[in-house]
């Protein structure tokens, strides 16, 4: 098995380095088009080229420049222009896709993760070749096969309050393609600082929202569009976030808000709304949250809710922020991730001896001759997928706030819990990647579940990612 592994590996090495090479020979294959071009243009009748675009470029985007209001200024408009899409995921392909198709002159791509094959059903600038490539790269390579045309600059890594000024400040416009509240309010807040409109749009599950933020973009204190400080002054609790691990992502709908978010840049450096300048207010479309909704049960919906200008007192835009490049970089004013209630990693919340790998759980289940409880915490849709066996599914979401904690040494039983259990048998918590795992052994242990320290109640180590790595190869793991 380890030799089959091997050989797959070698064989994907070799597949991205033929792929690279490629890659290398359509650039310099472009150029001596575009050299070839030139040199065309200069044999013609009158020795030069009269039009202000190339030939094919106009045969290119020829169909989007008859749209009324775009024509051939809108086209040199995108031509001249710097986009930067922040996260090459579920938003970012879509958006990238259709940007570099629209003939962006220039598109940053900053993301510093790698492609995994659950990324695919959605992140569809991706493929099964490039697993294991950075996804700047992997994107990069798609949008080149769809327009060689566009300058295409990648960050591998991903954007920091350090690198933010560097890079944002070589663009015109950004685009939010993240998906956690902390880069979201960097992004916001480099923009504000070095006045770069943003299109900023989230999807989870099977709902989607986009925002056009600074735009058009405005110092500190001036009248301008919100900034994503001004519409969610606050972060949500860190509790109530889900990843699309945890609560999961219909492709279609994260990949329609990318296409939307693609949409607005277009329209923002179409309209010239991508510089600073006085614009007629009835130019400038009010600042709106857009939300789409595609439930499986029902058809899709879109609504538009108007939201408020800049507000008089935003940590950012207003007058009165103190807010500056030098003070985001050193971190003085503003910790995003404290911010945003970051807090030290589970893997502290518990102790050693409270914790169990899941091989160790896996040799003591071969062995058990007395009884035990094995309560897995996730969501009824993992559990549903694949569980262990004699595992009772019981979502921690439905029961940290409805427990109470045991008052005078009284133990708290919920009504799922076991009535016959018997006080020294164990009880093992697992969960998706072994985090709720934790704080719910520590509820338990609250709950005075323990029984006086008579029982032990701890939790898989890693969860049911571990239980695959360790101990069931063959287990689907979601």
């Amino acid at each position: 098995m380890e030799e089959l592994g091997s050989a797959v590996e070698l064989l994907r090495r070799r597949v991205e380095a033929a792929e690279k090479e490629l890659a290398d020979l359509k650039t310099q294959l472009a150029q001596a088009e575009k050299d070839a071009q030139d040199a065309k243009r200069k044999q013609t009748s009158n020795g030069t080229w009269k039009w202000p675009l190339q030939a094919q470029e106009y045969e290119r985007y020829g169909r989007q420049m008859i749209l009324p209001g775009f024509g051939v200024e809108g086209q040199l408009k995108l031509k001249n222009s710097r986009v930067l899409i922040v996260g090459a995921g579920g938003l970012g392909c879509p958006a990238a896709a259709y940007l570099a198709g629209a003939g962006v002159g220039t598109l940053g791509i900053v993301d510093g993760d790698t492609v995994e094959a659950s990324n695919l059903h959605r992140q569809i600038a991706h493929a099964t070749s490039r697993i294991g490539a950075t996804k700047a790269q992997s994107l990069s390579r798609y949008l080149y096969d769809l327009n060689p045309l566009v300058e295409y600059k990648l960050y591998e890594e991903h954007l920091t309050p350090q690198n933010a000024q560097d890079i944002v400040s070589q663009y015109d416009l950004v685009l939010d393609c993240t998906d956690n509240p902390a880069t979201r309010y960097l992004i916001s807040d480099i923009c504000v600082l070095l006045g770069k409109p943003l299109v900023s749009a989230s999807a989870l599950r099977t709902d989607g929202q986009l925002i056009v933020l600074n735009c058009p973009p405005a110092p500190q204190g001036a009248k301008g569009g919100p900034c994503y400080r001004c519409v969610f002054p606050r972060p949500p609790p860190a509790a109530s976030i889900l990843s699309c691990g945890e609560g999961g992502v219909l492709g279609p709908a994260v990949g329609t808000m990318g296409v939307l978010q693609a949409g607005e840049a277009i329209k923002i450096i179409v309209r010239g709304h991508h510089v600073q300048g006085d614009f007629p207010s009835e130019s400038i479309p009010p600042p709106s949250l857009l939300l789409f909704s595609t439930p499986l049960s029902g058809p899709p919906s879109l609504r538009t809710v108007r939201m408020r200008s800049r507000r008089t007192d935003c940590f950012a835009c207003s007058a009165s922020s103190n807010l500056t490049l030098e003070n985001m970089s050193d971190g003085s004013v503003m910790d995003y991730v404290q911010f945003c209630g970051g807090a030290p990693s589970p893997d502290t919340t518990l102790l050693a001896d409270e914790r169990i790998s899941a091989s160790e759980y896996a040799t003591r289940l071969a062995g058990v001759s007395k009884d035990h409880f094995l309560l897995d915490v996730r969501e009824p849709e993992h559990f549903a997928i694949a569980s262990l066996d004699g595992a009772v599914n019981v979502p921690f979401s439905k029961w940290e706030h409805a427990t109470k904690v045991s008052e005078d040494g009284v133990a708290i039983r919920p009504d799922w819990f076991p009535p016959t259990l018997p006080e020294d048998a164990p009880i093992y918590v697992v969960c998706r990647v072994g985090n709720d795992s934790q704080l719910a052994t520590r509820r338990l242990k609250d709950m005075g579940l323990d029984c006086d320290g008579k029982r032990f109640i701890g939790d898989i180590r890693g969860g049911m990612r571990a239980w695959k790595e360790e101990v069931d190869k063959t287990m689907p793991f979601t």
